[in-house]
Parts: structure tokens; sequence; C-alpha cells
């Protein structure tokens, strides 16, 4: 029964399409990675990643303003803040107004 088993599960895994064991490997190698990145940041200086995670959400948190592609549970938050901000449609609709 175990190598009735063990063959349906070969068969089962050769019938899936080689992109999918692609994504597969790039997850698993982007993992590991990650785990490996989170092992170093332990050992790093608190206030220099603290500093460096502050620079990387502000400049993904203005690029959302400007571009306005920010996820939708944050766009209530970003409809508020984003008058205060440029925008990339407002360059070009001032460009249009005559002086």
């Amino acid at each position: 029964m175990t190598l009735l088993l063990a063959a349906s599960a070969l068969e089962t895994a050769q019938n899936i399409p080689p992109a999918t064991w692609l994504k597969l490997g790039i997850g698993i190698a982007a993992f590991i990675i990650a785990i490996v990145i989170l092992r170093k940041v332990a050992q790093m200086n608190k206030i220099v990643l603290g500093v460096i995670v502050f620079v990387v959400v502000s400049i993904v948190f203005f690029s959302w303003i400007y571009n306005r592609n920010e996820p939708k549970w944050l766009t209530p938050v970003v409809e508020k803040i984003a008058p205060f901000f440029p925008s990339a449609g407002s360059y070009s609709n001032k460009q249009h107004k005559a002086p």
C-alpha cells in the first residue's frame, strides 16, 4: 500500500508545472535569506537599526503619498495627510494652468 501511495505522489509531483517549482524554490530561498538577515539584525546596534527602519518606512510612506498607491486599509490616513504633500498629478496640473 505504501508503495502505491509513493508512486501516486511521484506522479502528482511530475504533473506540477516547472514554473510552480521555480516559485517554490524562490520562496524557500527568500525565507532562508530572511532568517540570515534577521539573525544579523539582532546583533546590530539598536540605534542604528532604528534609524535604518525609520528611513525605509519614511521613504515607502512618502512614496505611497506621492503616487497614491497605498494599501486600502491605509487610505483613510493617507487621505488626511496627502493634501499637505505633493502628489504625482499636482505638477502637471499646475503646468496646464495659465499664468
